[in-house]
């Protein structure tokens, strides 16, 4: 059965109206939305090509580009809507009737269309009372800024409501008396939540919420619809207020480098650049026993250096590796469970998205960060390589070295591709640049690397890949902005204080405290994926972290970490069903082979843990 969530441009002569205006309303986002990621790239680039080159900055560049920026976080967000590309966890539903799973699926367009409607006006008189406040450079009302936000949902609003026209009587009707029921009940319940005070946080962030994202709600307006039915049934305070943490959540200076890096990722998959790296690795390591695993996990590293973003390193590093690794024996399963593997070890490689994304919520230098982020990530490797050393069938008198001439070559033409994650890295651990800088930089590069150095840059891919980054980045960054209220309705409910002073009584100081900080990620991460777990427990853990010793660069890569081993693992583990899509295998293969793998990884964060020199020793 397909979801109503996905994306379908080609609609068939005859097809409902409701069907043929979505299409329509769909190119009406993504031309802008794709023209913004280009806008936001010239913007920003002409900003370091003055700054750096020609040493005369331009002093409004940061604030076109902010404004930019949250009009494609928005925009982004509704053309994520239409492809399906919000982040949800259907391991739960995917098991259910088709009936069962039809009702399923109309929840998820219902929920979030409510929940957009409740904002809309709030959101617009948010928007409105934004013109007193003036841009300092370019002085502009701000309101030309802060209408990004009702504009972006009152598109989505539109999507949903075009989707609910295309559905069944029985899966509609179902819904609305679902979420009329809900709404009854919280309605005449209000005054006895009001009452049981900080107790009512479990009734909307643990029962709801979970109730949601197990029923395959996006995770961002489950976020967004648990804090709005929060402070309708709990308090007096005005929904505008949730419209500026979202516009604060999403407007943060340095998830700039977000779409571009995600860009970035695209071009060197289109340009080759990541399979020239890859037969450079394969070139070297290929004949010895598990050679191949082992340019796996090298490719993983380098890549991930550069994409940002674990689906995009996989995609780039399966199709090159995958069919050679099976002609040589090696087990479906065995190969998803390393490939798998590997998206959880590189997730503290710089530049991922997620070291960007809790610097921005937890106040971390990045530069930090991408330093502190190299260790971890080489530690985990080489764990992962030690085991599958020993699970490989290959035997490496059957195989062939490289001849040095074949080796040489493929470096050559490797060369220019593996300068760019030193590149990236180099700039921002020195400070030379800022992470939205470097991407700019790596996005010209890779695109001058394509055009006049491997000659492989299809024209006809760049308008999907635009849209493609503009939906990725606008779920991305919708969620960071929907976890940025629920995090503050949670502050603001003294939640964070409660939480704060129970974590400082665990037994064991900071390391009892990092033990269990590894085991509750691992859990968030398999459920509500990494960037949305990180956005909303970093602001409460982290001053609890610093005040009990644990130094913040180091907690971060524990937390990152574990997210990733539950982001990975099945059966909720969305990772691993996209490396499962990837590799074209059936989850059920793997499933038995990917705990040995798994177990490595949680030995390896545990070392990480008990070792702060692994993610803090090269700051000094």
């Amino acid at each position: 059965m397909s979801s109503l969530l996905l994306d379908n441009h080609a609609v068939e002569p005859g097809a409902p109206f409701a069907a043929r205006a979505e299409v329509w309303l769909g190119y009406a986002i993504e031309v802008p939305a794709a023209a913004l990621v280009v806008g936001e790239v010239v913007v920003l680039l002409a900003g370091v090509i003055w700054r750096y080159i020609l040493n005369s900055p331009i002093p409004w560049t940061d604030e076109l580009a902010s404004i930019l920026f949250l009009w494609l976080a928005n925009l982004g967000a509704a053309v994520a809507l239409r492809h399906g590309a919000h982040m949800r966890t259907t391991a739960l539903v995917s098991r259910w009737s088709p009936r069962a799973r039809g009702w399923a699926e109309a929840l998820a367009i219902a929920v979030p269309c409510l929940m957009l409607v409740i904002l809309i006006g709030p959101m617009t008189e948010y928007a409105r009372d934004q013109w007193v406040v003036t841009t300092p450079a370019l002085s502009l009302p701000d309101t030309f800024r802060a209408a990004a936000v009702p504009v972006g949902s009152a598109f989505m609003i539109a999507i949903g409501l075009l989707r609910l026209a295309r559905l069944g009587l029985a899966d509609l009707a179902g819904v609305v008396l679902t979420l009329a029921v809900l709404a009854g009940v919280l309605y005449l319940g209000a005054n006895w939540l009001q009452n049981i005070g900080n107790w009512n946080l479990v009734i909307f962030f643990v029962l709801m919420l979970c109730a949601g994202v197990l029923l395959g709600v996006p995770i961002a307006f489950c976020f967004g619809l648990a804090t709005v039915a929060f402070l309708l049934c709990t308090s007096s305070t005005p929904l505008a207020v949730v419209s500026g943490r979202m516009d604060e959540g999403m407007s943060s200076l340095i998830l700039l480098a977000v779409p571009l890096f995600i860009l970035l990722g695209h071009l060197v998959e289109m340009t080759g650049m990541a399979k020239a790296m890859v037969d450079f690795l394969a070139s070297l390591l290929g004949h010895v026993r598990g050679g191949l695993n082992y340019v796996l996990l090298g490719a993983m590293l380098l890549i991930s250096g550069i994409s940002g973003a674990k689906t995009a390193d996989m995609a780039a590093v399966a199709p090159v590796l995958l069919p050679e690794m099976k002609r040589r024996g090696i087990h479906e399963g065995e190969m998803i469970s390393l490939l798998a593997a590997a998206g959880a070890m590189a997730e503290t490689m710089p530049p991922s998205l997620v070291l960007i994304a809790i610097g921005s919520v937890a106040g971390i230098s990045i530069s930090a960060l991408f330093t502190g982020g190299l260790l971890p990530g080489v530690v985990l490797a080489v764990m992962l390589a030690v085991l599958t050393r020993f699970r490989s069938p290959e035997v490496a008198q059957d195989l062939k070295r490289a001849p040095m001439s074949v080796v040489g070559r493929t470096l050559l033409v490797a060369l220019p591709a593996l300068v760019l994650p030193v590149l990236i890295r180099t700039a921002v651990v020195e400070g030379v640049a800022t992470a939205t800088e470097v991407s700019t930089i790596g996005v010209a590069y890779a695109v001058v690397a394509g055009l006049f150095i491997y000659r492989r840059f299809d024209w006809r891919r760049l308008y999907p890949m635009l849209v493609d980054t503009a939906a990725l980045s606008g779920a991305i960054l919708f969620i960071i902005g929907t976890a940025t209220a629920m995090s503050w309705a949670l502050t603001q409910s003294g939640f964070s204080q409660d939480l704060a002073h129970l974590m400082t009584i665990v037994p064991g100081g900071k390391y009892g405290f990092l033990l269990v900080s590894i085991p509750a990620f691992i859990v968030l991460g398999s459920v509500l994926e990494g960037i949305p777990a990180m956005v909303l427990f970093a602001p409460l853990l982290f001053p609890v972290a610093r005040a009990i010793g644990v130094h913040e660069v180091q907690y971060a890569m524990v937390v990152i970490l574990a997210m990733g081993i539950g982001l990975f693992a099945p059966p909720f583990g969305l990772g691993y069903y996209a490396a499962c899509t990837i590799g074209r295998v059936n989850p059920d293969i793997a499933l038995r082979r990917i705990w040995p793998y798994l177990g490595v990884l949680f030995v390896g964060v545990l070392i990480v843990a008990l070792v702060p020199w692994i993610s803090i020793g090269l700051l000094h």
